[in-house]
């Protein structure tokens, strides 16, 4: 049984889309992999209508929402995994990869729907974030949330992660949480648009 099970808040009205956290993630793993763990989503939409008296309103809104692995109760990535790579920590309840057991097969790349496991072709491997378990282990915060200049992310038992920020793990563009019940507290900005929400759009796509 797990002590304890970890998870992300993100707070969408605080961030500012600098992208801070996507970038130390990065530099922190860089020996591991060229790839991004954590994302910055720009999700934006409305439009500008002209009134009868020539003048014009309008309802356009833009937030940005990062996100990395959810390290969710329910992963897809650890069902579909054929050789129990992916798999969930007994302590921590973080889902990570077992690299002696990873066949690269991305099986759980296809399958997850917030595209965090990740495939790295020098080490035909999947990677992904681990929550940096290591600095956890040394009482250290996830890397991300030491680096956000806004203080948007929070890390931690996701227990009491809901307790502080409530408990709505929704927002677009990230899919239902019915899939794989993320461990994901969200704060959302006056302008946030529920999941599967038609009204926006995500414009950095090319990005990822």
């Amino acid at each position: 049984m797990m002590k304890e099970e970890y998870g992300f808040h993100v707070d969408v009205a605080k961030c500012t889309g600098c992208k801070t956290c996507q970038v130390a993630c990065r530099s922190l793993k860089e020996s591991e992999t060229s790839k991004f763990y954590r994302r910055v989503y720009e999700y934006t939409g409305g439009h500008w209508q002209e009134n009868n008296d020539k003048t014009w309103h309008q309802d356009v809104f833009a937030y940005y929402v990062s996100i990395s692995c959810n390290h969710c109760q329910d992963p897809i990535c650890v069902r579909v995994c054929p050789t129990t790579a992916m798999h969930k920590d007994a302590e921590t309840g973080l889902v990570l990869v077992d690299h002696k057991k990873c066949i690269g097969c991305r099986y759980c790349e296809w399958a997850c729907p917030y595209g965090a496991p990740q495939f790295d072709p020098e080490q035909g491997q999947m990677t992904k974030c681990d929550g940096c378990i290591d600095r956890l282990a040394r009482g250290e915060q996830a890397m991300c949330v030491t680096a956000c200049p806004l203080r948007a992310l929070d890390f931690g038992p996701i227990a009491e992660l809901r307790e502080k920020y409530g408990s709505v793990d929704e927002i677009a563009p990230l899919p239902e949480k019915k899939h794989t019940r993320p461990h994901l507290v969200i704060t959302g900005g006056r302008h946030a648009r529920p999941a599967l929400s038609k009204d926006g759009a995500v414009l950095n796509k090319k990005e990822f």
